[in-house]
């Protein structure tokens, strides 16, 4: 039987790393982390900042990054949703755009659309940096006991002290 896209591309990875020792808890923030900065409402900069998260973290980064370019898709997605919410909390007029609109600017005039998009974006950035930290809490937290599950069940070494807490 074939294997599908999802368990060759995530799935198997995941459990590649802890069969290789990484640990419940670094995958889960490597994870939780690959989601959050995945989703930054700037087009161009989650592969530095995950790296940046991974090597501050000391964090598996083949993990980090696997999430993060899987999160591009959520990424162009969540742009608007940011804008909007970046508008409503700092007062400013709404902007009518749309993620064709901006894929247009920014190939006939990519400096002309940076500077159009600013302020838009860096509302959208904070609201982002005020939402990150509790959807990466919230994330951990889910997937730490899912991964010490796991890697009982795939007989992947604890060490000792995260057995017992398991």
């Amino acid at each position: 039987m074939r294997e599908n896209f999802i368990y060759r591309r995530l799935i198997r990875p995941i459990l590649d790393l802890l069969r290789q020792g990484v640990t419940p808890e670094k995958l889960a923030l490597s994870l939780a982390l690959g989601l959050v900065l995945g989703v930054f409402p700037a087009v161009g900069w989650t592969t530095a900042l995950c790296a940046l998260a991974a090597l501050i973290f000391r964090l598996n980064i083949p993990a980090i990054q696997m999430i993060n370019y899987s999160m591009y898709p959520a990424q162009i997605a969540l742009l608007l949703p940011f804008f909007r919410l970046g508008e409503k909390v700092f007062q400013a007029p709404h902007l009518p755009i749309s993620i064709p609109h901006i894929y247009r600017m920014a190939h006939a005039d990519l400096w002309g659309a940076i500077k159009f998009l600013w302020s838009t974006t860096w509302h959208a950035i904070v609201v982002w940096a005020v939402l990150a930290p509790l959807f990466t809490a919230l994330i951990y937290y889910v997937l730490v006991p899912v991964f010490r599950h796991v890697a009982r069940r795939i007989g992947a070494s604890l060490p000792a002290a995260e057995a017992k807490a398991a």
